[in-house]
């Protein structure tokens, strides 16, 4: 990357894309200084410690390591150099609510042979649906992905078209796609549930995100030493070997074009004065909130017709004893999951049959619960927008632990030492997040590749933006990617 010495930038906001980008950008040379509302950097990668007892707060699954790498060796690091990772043997154990259970492991010929127990062929298929699904991967990552292609004139060049056969996957749905390989509803999930991690339903994300089994099945998963929020502070350590400077408890309230650079000003009134500003904010609440109203990209109407992906309702415990049997992840599905799927994104309600997510990183990691003790969140995806009061979250905490003592056999109800709940009034109120979404703009069809909001502003010089409502999106690994796209739309402007 070129170089921005004398430049002089502000990240608005500690998320992982906006600890990438300052990374990348204190590496060409400009002097970059970040600002972050709440009292600890890492966005909806927080931690919670409380009686002895931490908890990874949002991102709790390590996937893609490649990208970790590439990121890292860019400043000529490797991830080791800031935390240790284990590799999960199982990857997850998957809870149906039928009385049926299966765990997915890395040993895939002896995934075959599961899904070969649920149907005849299942287990070529299995294979068949891999090759596919590495063959998207390697093209996408390459070519879509590391790529910004962020305006319709990016999409016309010869990387473009000689990956057509995927770009193509773009039109379909990945319950088609699926479909095509298996008629078992149980092995439609086992495949698809990663989409709930995308922010999208399988009737309405693209094919495309096929290339996810590839991650899950073929490059393992992983637990990096002290959760997530170790690979946080290896963000932070980076950074600040960069030059980068931090600034916790510095909630931006107003950023505004001046003739020279920046304004930017804290709710306590503190102002500074930079040459261009990265805000890895909400994306729509920055537009609305943050910049005056003829420094906006985009209008109300754009906002309010965009698919926000789902929010969630988590229950931080501390629990006493263990929780056998239940893994480091574990997923729990109702045998039919449409139901929930429409409560979330057609008919948003309360789902009255959930499939829900447990993490239990005390089954790997000693250091994050006492002696004795477990440490455990559970996690329902919900609608985005839902009204949660204290009288629908005290009676869906009994639903969900009943649930979990139906089906996974482990009853908490009496052993719980420590709880905190955390639902869609709290990411609204900590992330300033969109009708309390846990995770930005879903990847539906609509809203894939260059139909995202850009990570240039269109109405401002010198203005970007990162994080999961930008190119690539969602997930850890996207938004350390969106980092490197920004930075470099950045410095491609200034050079």
């Amino acid at each position: 990357m070129s170089d921005l010495s004398g430049e002089d930038v502000a990240v608005v906001g500690g998320g992982i894309g906006g600890l990438s980008a300052a990374c990348y950008l204190a590496d060409a040379g400009a002097d970059v200084s970040l600002l972050e509302k709440n009292e600890q950097v890492g966005g909806r990668a927080s931690r919670l410690e409380a009686e002895g007892f931490r908890f990874d707060m949002g991102p709790s699954w390590y996937l893609m390591p490649d990208v970790f790498e590439r990121f890292f060796a860019y400043f000529g690091k490797e991830p080791r150099d800031y935390y240790d990772l284990q590799r999960l043997d199982p990857h997850y154990r998957i809870f149906f609510k039928d009385g049926d259970r299966i765990d997915v492991t890395g040993d895939n010929e002896e995934m075959a042979g599961k899904f070969e127990e649920y149907e005849p062929g299942a287990g070529e298929a299995f294979e068949d649906y891999l090759a596919t699904s590495e063959r998207h991967y390697e093209t996408a990552m390459n070519k879509f992905v590391y790529k910004d292609r962020s305006e319709l004139r990016d999409w016309i060049d010869l990387d473009v078209m000689t990956a057509a056969p995927v770009g193509l996957q773009l039109i379909g749905s990945m319950q088609g796609h699926v479909e095509d390989y298996f008629e078992h509803p149980k092995l439609q999930q086992i495949m698809q549930y990663t989409l709930v991690f995308l922010g999208g339903s399988p009737r309405t994300t693209p094919a495309l995100y096929n290339m996810m089994s590839h991650v899950d099945f073929n490059l393992g998963v992983y637990y990096p030493d002290g959760g997530v929020g170790a690979v946080v502070d290896g963000l932070v350590e980076l950074g600040e070997e960069l030059g980068v400077t931090y600034e916790t408890d510095a909630e931006v309230d107003e950023i505004a074009r001046r003739k020279q650079g920046f304004l930017v000003e804290t709710v306590h009134g503190e102002t500074t004065h930079p040459d261009e500003v990265v805000v890895n904010a909400d994306y729509a609440h920055a537009e609305r909130e943050l910049l005056p109203d003829h420094e906006r990209q985009y209008d109300d109407e754009y906002w309010d017709d965009k698919t926000y992906a789902p929010s969630a309702f988590l229950m931080y415990m501390g629990v006493e004893g263990d929780v056998e049997p239940l893994e480091h992840h574990t997923l729990v599905l109702p045998t039919d999951w449409d139901p929930h799927f429409d409560d979330i994104f057609e008919d948003p309600a309360w789902p009255d049959d959930p499939a829900y997510y447990l993490c239990v990183p005390s089954k790997t990691d000693d250091s994050v619960a006492p002696d004795g003790h477990s440490n455990l969140f559970v996690l329902v995806p919900i609608a985005p927008g839902l009204h949660d009061g204290d009288e629908i979250r005290q009676e869906y905490r009994e639903k969900i632990l009943a649930d979990i003592a139906d089906n996974t056999g482990v009853d908490l109800r009496d052993r719980i030492v420590y709880e905190k709940q955390f639902a869609v009034s709290d990411f609204g109120e900590r992330y300033n997040a969109t009708e309390g979404t846990a995770l930005g703009l879903a990847h539906t069809l609509r809203q894939t590749a260059l139909l995202r909001p850009n990570n240039r502003s269109s109405a401002v010089d010198g203005l970007y933006f990162t994080g999961s409502f930008t190119t690539p999106g969602i997930g850890v690994p996207m938004c350390l990617i969106s980092g490197e796209h920004t930075a470099k739309a950045l410095i491609e402007d200034i050079a």
